[in-house]
Protein backbone atom coordinates (compact mmCIF):
# COMPACT_ATOMS: atom_id res chain seq x y z
CA UNK A 1 0.00 0.00 0.00
CA UNK A 2 2.75 1.99 0.49
CA UNK A 3 4.72 1.64 -2.57
CA UNK A 4 1.35 2.30 -4.14
CA UNK A 5 1.03 6.12 -2.14
CA UNK A 6 4.83 6.39 -3.49
CA UNK A 7 4.03 5.95 -7.24
CA UNK A 8 0.93 7.84 -7.56
CA UNK A 9 2.61 10.75 -5.81
CA UNK A 10 5.24 10.41 -7.93
CA UNK A 11 2.93 10.10 -10.79
CA UNK A 12 0.91 13.29 -9.34
CA UNK A 13 4.35 15.28 -9.25
CA UNK A 14 4.89 13.98 -12.97
CA UNK A 15 1.50 15.26 -13.74
CA UNK A 16 2.07 18.51 -11.89
CA UNK A 17 4.74 19.63 -13.71
CA UNK A 18 3.62 18.90 -16.97
CA UNK A 19 0.79 21.20 -16.74
CA UNK A 20 1.03 24.37 -19.04
CA UNK A 21 3.02 26.74 -16.67
CA UNK A 22 6.75 27.10 -15.59
CA UNK A 23 7.87 24.34 -13.21
CA UNK A 24 6.41 25.30 -9.43
CA UNK A 25 5.08 28.40 -10.66
CA UNK A 26 1.76 27.76 -8.58
CA UNK A 27 3.69 27.45 -5.26
CA UNK A 28 1.51 25.44 -2.57
CA UNK A 29 -1.10 24.81 -4.75
CA UNK A 30 0.90 22.15 -6.35
CA UNK A 31 1.76 20.24 -3.52
CA UNK A 32 -1.70 20.85 -1.90
CA UNK A 33 -2.72 19.52 -5.33
CA UNK A 34 -0.26 16.03 -4.97
CA UNK A 35 -1.25 16.17 -1.51
CA UNK A 36 -5.42 15.91 -2.64
CA UNK A 37 -3.97 13.20 -5.05
CA UNK A 38 -2.30 10.65 -3.31
CA UNK A 39 -5.53 11.14 -0.80
CA UNK A 40 -7.77 10.47 -3.02
CA UNK A 41 -5.97 8.01 -4.84
CA UNK A 42 -6.36 9.05 -7.96
CA UNK A 43 -4.93 11.90 -10.82
CA UNK A 44 -8.31 13.39 -10.92
CA UNK A 45 -9.23 14.54 -7.44
CA UNK A 46 -12.31 16.93 -6.79
CA UNK A 47 -13.51 18.82 -4.32
CA UNK A 48 -17.24 19.49 -5.47
CA UNK A 49 -18.92 19.09 -2.20
CA UNK A 50 -17.49 20.07 1.19
CA UNK A 51 -18.79 20.45 4.99
CA UNK A 52 -17.86 22.81 8.12
CA UNK A 53 -18.53 20.98 11.06
CA UNK A 54 -18.81 22.95 14.45
CA UNK A 55 -18.67 21.66 18.03
CA UNK A 56 -19.52 23.48 20.92
CA UNK A 57 -19.00 22.82 24.32
CA UNK A 58 -17.63 25.10 27.58
CA UNK A 59 -15.12 24.62 30.26
CA UNK A 60 -14.67 24.24 33.52
CA UNK A 61 -11.48 26.23 33.39
CA UNK A 62 -13.78 28.93 32.61
CA UNK A 63 -14.46 30.11 36.40
CA UNK A 64 -11.05 30.69 37.30
CA UNK A 65 -11.58 34.16 35.43
CA UNK A 66 -9.29 33.15 32.24
CA UNK A 67 -11.81 34.92 29.78
CA UNK A 68 -12.94 38.42 28.42
CA UNK A 69 -16.43 36.80 28.36
CA UNK A 70 -19.04 34.84 30.67
CA UNK A 71 -19.39 31.42 30.05
CA UNK A 72 -22.71 31.68 28.60
CA UNK A 73 -21.74 33.44 25.55
CA UNK A 74 -21.16 29.66 24.22
CA UNK A 75 -24.74 28.54 24.57
CA UNK A 76 -25.53 32.07 23.32
CA UNK A 77 -23.43 31.75 19.78
CA UNK A 78 -24.02 28.34 19.78
CA UNK A 79 -27.79 29.23 19.14
CA UNK A 80 -26.58 32.11 16.42
CA UNK A 81 -24.78 29.66 14.59
CA UNK A 82 -28.13 27.52 14.14
CA UNK A 83 -29.73 30.77 13.40
CA UNK A 84 -27.47 31.27 10.49
CA UNK A 85 -25.95 34.53 11.92
CA UNK A 86 -22.51 34.22 13.10
CA UNK A 87 -19.19 35.07 11.15
CA UNK A 88 -19.14 31.33 10.05
CA UNK A 89 -22.43 31.49 8.70
CA UNK A 90 -21.86 34.05 6.43
CA UNK A 91 -18.35 33.15 5.37
CA UNK A 92 -20.04 29.43 4.41
CA UNK A 93 -22.85 30.69 2.45
CA UNK A 94 -20.34 33.08 0.37
CA UNK A 95 -18.51 29.49 0.03
CA UNK A 96 -21.36 27.59 -1.18
CA UNK A 97 -20.52 25.67 2.29
CA UNK A 98 -22.76 23.29 4.19
CA UNK A 99 -22.60 24.15 8.02
CA UNK A 100 -23.27 21.67 10.64
CA UNK A 101 -23.15 22.21 14.51
CA UNK A 102 -23.14 19.88 17.29
CA UNK A 103 -23.28 20.40 20.59
CA UNK A 104 -21.12 17.98 22.58
CA UNK A 105 -20.92 19.70 25.55
CA UNK A 106 -22.47 23.34 26.21
CA UNK A 107 -23.34 24.17 29.42
CA UNK A 108 -27.22 24.69 28.82
CA UNK A 109 -30.12 22.84 27.43
CA UNK A 110 -30.43 23.20 23.63
CA UNK A 111 -33.07 20.12 23.56
CA UNK A 112 -35.23 22.49 21.44
CA UNK A 113 -32.67 24.14 19.24
CA UNK A 114 -33.73 22.84 15.43
CA UNK A 115 -31.12 22.27 13.05
CA UNK A 116 -28.33 21.32 15.79
CA UNK A 117 -27.02 18.34 16.04
CA UNK A 118 -26.88 16.90 20.08
CA UNK A 119 -24.71 14.70 21.23
CA UNK A 120 -23.76 16.10 24.39
CA UNK A 121 -21.34 14.14 26.38
CA UNK A 122 -22.29 16.21 29.84
CA UNK A 123 -22.29 19.81 30.09
CA UNK A 124 -18.67 21.24 30.09
CA UNK A 125 -15.44 19.81 31.73
CA UNK A 126 -14.30 20.60 34.79
CA UNK A 127 -11.92 23.35 35.97
CA UNK A 128 -8.41 21.19 35.15
CA UNK A 129 -6.90 23.17 37.93
CA UNK A 130 -8.15 21.48 40.43
CA UNK A 131 -9.16 17.91 38.95
CA UNK A 132 -9.17 16.20 35.77
CA UNK A 133 -10.79 17.71 32.67
CA UNK A 134 -12.15 15.05 31.55
CA UNK A 135 -12.30 10.94 32.30
CA UNK A 136 -10.38 9.11 29.25
CA UNK A 137 -13.68 7.85 28.37
CA UNK A 138 -15.80 10.59 28.12
CA UNK A 139 -12.97 12.12 26.10
CA UNK A 140 -13.96 9.32 23.70
CA UNK A 141 -17.36 9.87 24.03
CA UNK A 142 -16.96 13.42 22.42
CA UNK A 143 -14.56 12.02 19.87
CA UNK A 144 -17.06 9.71 18.84
CA UNK A 145 -19.68 12.66 18.11
CA UNK A 146 -16.91 13.94 15.89
CA UNK A 147 -16.89 10.52 13.52
CA UNK A 148 -20.21 10.37 13.22
CA UNK A 149 -20.35 14.42 12.25
CA UNK A 150 -17.89 13.16 9.38
CA UNK A 151 -19.79 9.73 8.67
CA UNK A 152 -22.67 12.11 7.83
CA UNK A 153 -20.60 14.89 6.00
CA UNK A 154 -19.02 11.47 3.87
CA UNK A 155 -22.39 9.96 3.17
CA UNK A 156 -23.64 13.24 2.29
CA UNK A 157 -21.36 13.32 -0.53
CA UNK A 158 -18.49 15.92 1.47
CA UNK A 159 -14.86 14.90 -0.24
CA UNK A 160 -13.65 17.49 2.41
CA UNK A 161 -14.69 18.58 5.94
CA UNK A 162 -13.66 21.83 7.67
CA UNK A 163 -13.37 21.58 11.50
CA UNK A 164 -14.54 24.52 13.70
CA UNK A 165 -15.29 25.27 17.42
CA UNK A 166 -16.98 26.81 19.95
CA UNK A 167 -16.24 27.20 24.27
CA UNK A 168 -15.44 29.91 26.75
CA UNK A 169 -12.36 29.15 27.79
CA UNK A 170 -10.88 27.04 25.24
CA UNK A 171 -7.73 28.97 24.33
CA UNK A 172 -6.45 28.01 28.32
CA UNK A 173 -7.52 24.38 27.43
CA UNK A 174 -5.74 24.52 23.99
CA UNK A 175 -2.46 26.61 25.71
CA UNK A 176 -2.76 23.87 28.49
CA UNK A 177 -2.94 21.14 26.33
CA UNK A 178 -0.20 22.38 23.75
CA UNK A 179 2.22 22.90 26.60
CA UNK A 180 1.22 19.26 27.67
CA UNK A 181 1.89 17.26 24.44
CA UNK A 182 4.94 19.48 23.32
CA UNK A 183 6.71 20.55 26.88
CA UNK A 184 6.60 24.40 25.62
CA UNK A 185 6.31 26.76 28.29
CA UNK A 186 2.66 28.90 29.42
CA UNK A 187 4.81 31.70 28.40
CA UNK A 188 4.89 30.22 24.17
CA UNK A 189 1.07 28.48 24.21
CA UNK A 190 -1.04 31.21 26.45
CA UNK A 191 -2.20 34.12 24.76
CA UNK A 192 -4.99 36.88 24.92
CA UNK A 193 -7.44 34.55 23.33
CA UNK A 194 -10.68 36.61 23.56
CA UNK A 195 -8.60 39.38 24.19
CA UNK A 196 -7.95 39.80 27.93
CA UNK A 197 -5.84 42.24 29.65
CA UNK A 198 -2.34 42.26 30.36
CA UNK A 199 -3.37 41.07 34.42
CA UNK A 200 -5.45 38.28 33.06
CA UNK A 201 -3.31 36.89 30.51
CA UNK A 202 -0.76 36.60 34.07
CA UNK A 203 -3.02 34.89 35.76
CA UNK A 204 -4.05 32.49 32.92
CA UNK A 205 -0.70 31.49 32.51
CA UNK A 206 -0.51 30.86 36.46
CA UNK A 207 -3.67 28.54 35.56
CA UNK A 208 -2.09 26.83 32.77
CA UNK A 209 1.01 26.57 35.02
CA UNK A 210 -0.71 25.20 38.07
CA UNK A 211 -2.45 22.65 35.27
CA UNK A 212 0.08 21.35 34.05
CA UNK A 213 1.44 20.48 37.65
CA UNK A 214 -1.09 18.36 38.24
CA UNK A 215 -1.85 16.91 35.34
CA UNK A 216 1.45 16.77 33.44
CA UNK A 217 4.59 14.86 32.95
CA UNK A 218 6.71 12.09 31.20
CA UNK A 219 4.52 9.20 33.24
CA UNK A 220 1.25 10.30 31.98
CA UNK A 221 -0.39 7.71 29.34
CA UNK A 222 -1.38 9.85 26.73
CA UNK A 223 -5.19 9.20 26.49
CA UNK A 224 -4.99 10.02 30.47
CA UNK A 225 -3.17 13.67 29.20
CA UNK A 226 -5.40 14.64 26.88
CA UNK A 227 -8.43 14.06 28.61
CA UNK A 228 -6.96 15.81 31.60
CA UNK A 229 -6.02 18.99 29.89
CA UNK A 230 -8.42 18.90 26.82
CA UNK A 231 -12.05 20.19 26.28
CA UNK A 232 -15.07 18.19 24.88
CA UNK A 233 -14.83 20.07 21.51
CA UNK A 234 -11.70 19.02 20.99
CA UNK A 235 -11.88 15.80 21.23
CA UNK A 236 -14.44 16.01 18.95
CA UNK A 237 -12.53 17.50 16.25
CA UNK A 238 -9.54 14.90 17.11
CA UNK A 239 -12.39 12.42 16.53
CA UNK A 240 -13.59 13.83 13.21
CA UNK A 241 -9.98 14.14 11.89
CA UNK A 242 -9.23 10.77 12.69
CA UNK A 243 -12.38 9.52 10.64
CA UNK A 244 -11.93 12.07 8.05
CA UNK A 245 -8.50 10.48 7.13
CA UNK A 246 -10.38 7.03 6.96
CA UNK A 247 -12.45 7.46 4.90
CA UNK A 248 -10.04 9.65 2.68
CA UNK A 249 -11.65 12.98 2.90
CA UNK A 250 -9.31 15.99 3.39
CA UNK A 251 -9.74 17.50 6.88
CA UNK A 252 -9.33 21.48 6.93
CA UNK A 253 -8.48 22.16 9.96
CA UNK A 254 -8.88 25.72 11.21
CA UNK A 255 -7.34 27.92 13.99
CA UNK A 256 -5.47 27.61 17.31
CA UNK A 257 -7.88 24.94 19.13
CA UNK A 258 -8.70 22.91 16.05
CA UNK A 259 -4.68 22.43 15.51
CA UNK A 260 -3.90 21.42 19.02
CA UNK A 261 -7.11 19.22 18.97
CA UNK A 262 -5.35 17.79 15.94
CA UNK A 263 -2.28 17.15 17.02
CA UNK A 264 -3.75 15.61 20.14
CA UNK A 265 -5.21 13.22 17.39
CA UNK A 266 -1.96 12.88 15.37
CA UNK A 267 0.13 11.80 18.50
CA UNK A 268 -2.70 9.24 19.11
CA UNK A 269 -2.47 7.75 15.96
CA UNK A 270 0.02 9.23 13.14
CA UNK A 271 -0.87 7.95 10.14
CA UNK A 272 -3.61 10.32 9.92
CA UNK A 273 -1.40 13.20 9.06
CA UNK A 274 -1.48 13.05 5.06
CA UNK A 275 -5.02 13.46 5.36
CA UNK A 276 -4.56 16.85 6.78
CA UNK A 277 -4.49 20.69 5.66
CA UNK A 278 -4.28 23.61 7.57
CA UNK A 279 -6.31 27.04 7.12
CA UNK A 280 -4.61 29.13 8.45
CA UNK A 281 -1.58 31.00 10.60
CA UNK A 282 -4.25 32.24 13.51
CA UNK A 283 -2.71 35.43 15.59
CA UNK A 284 -3.17 33.51 18.94
CA UNK A 285 0.33 33.13 20.12
CA UNK A 286 0.85 29.31 20.52
CA UNK A 287 -0.65 28.82 17.27
CA UNK A 288 2.98 28.77 15.69
CA UNK A 289 4.24 26.31 17.98
CA UNK A 290 1.49 23.96 17.12
CA UNK A 291 2.12 24.05 13.36
CA UNK A 292 5.61 23.72 13.76
CA UNK A 293 5.07 20.94 15.35
CA UNK A 294 2.83 19.06 12.91
CA UNK A 295 5.56 20.46 10.38
CA UNK A 296 2.47 22.43 9.22
CA UNK A 297 2.28 25.00 6.17
CA UNK A 298 -1.26 26.92 6.42
CA UNK A 299 -3.17 28.13 3.13
CA UNK A 300 -3.88 31.64 4.80
CA UNK A 301 -2.56 34.26 7.13
CA UNK A 302 -5.10 37.00 7.39
CA UNK A 303 -4.47 37.56 11.42
CA UNK A 304 -7.49 36.10 12.30
CA UNK A 305 -8.32 34.55 15.62
CA UNK A 306 -12.07 33.84 16.24
CA UNK A 307 -12.49 30.62 15.44
CA UNK A 308 -15.71 28.83 14.90
CA UNK A 309 -14.46 27.13 11.82
CA UNK A 310 -14.02 30.48 9.95
CA UNK A 311 -10.47 30.04 8.51
CA UNK A 312 -11.42 26.59 7.02
CA UNK A 313 -14.64 28.58 5.10
CA UNK A 314 -11.92 30.67 3.53
CA UNK A 315 -9.25 28.26 2.89
CA UNK A 316 -11.23 25.64 1.57
CA UNK A 317 -11.65 26.98 -2.37
CA UNK A 318 -8.37 27.54 -2.51
CA UNK A 319 -8.29 23.62 -1.57
CA UNK A 320 -10.77 23.00 -4.28
CA UNK A 321 -8.86 24.99 -6.76
CA UNK A 322 -5.62 22.76 -6.29
CA UNK A 323 -7.87 19.86 -6.91
CA UNK A 324 -9.14 21.55 -10.24
CA UNK A 325 -5.71 22.55 -10.89
CA UNK A 326 -4.24 18.76 -11.14
CA UNK A 327 -7.42 17.88 -12.71
CA UNK A 328 -8.39 20.29 -15.57
CA UNK A 329 -5.54 22.24 -16.56
CA UNK A 330 -3.70 21.27 -19.31
CA UNK A 331 -0.52 19.85 -20.27
CA UNK A 332 2.07 20.60 -22.92
CA UNK A 333 1.18 17.98 -24.88
CA UNK A 334 -2.43 18.45 -24.73
CA UNK A 335 -2.11 22.34 -25.28
CA UNK A 336 0.60 21.82 -28.19
CA UNK A 337 2.99 24.29 -26.45
CA UNK A 338 6.71 23.76 -26.29
CA UNK A 339 8.13 23.01 -23.78
CA UNK A 340 11.35 25.08 -23.85
CA UNK A 341 12.13 28.52 -25.41
CA UNK A 342 13.68 28.41 -28.66
CA UNK A 343 17.15 29.50 -29.23
CA UNK A 344 17.23 32.99 -29.83
CA UNK A 345 18.78 33.67 -33.48
CA UNK A 346 22.27 34.99 -34.47
CA UNK A 347 22.53 38.48 -35.50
Amino acid sequence: MQNSKEELRAAARLAMDDKVKPLGSLGMLEEWAVQLAVLQGTLTPRIDRARILIFAADHGVSAEGVSAYPREVTLEMTRTFSSGGAAINVLSRAAGLEVEVTDVGVDGDLSAMPGLVHAKVRRGTRSFLREPALTPAEWEAAAEAGRQAVRRAAEAGAQAVGLGEMGIGNTTAAAALLSGLTGAAPEDTVGRGTGVTDEILRHKREVVQGALRLHAGPERELRTLVAALGGLEMAAIAGAAQEGARRGLAVLVDGFISTVAVLSAVRLDPTIRPALFFAHRSAERGHRIALETLDARPLLDLDMRLGEGTGAALALPILKAAADLMRDMATFSQAGVSTSEPAPALR
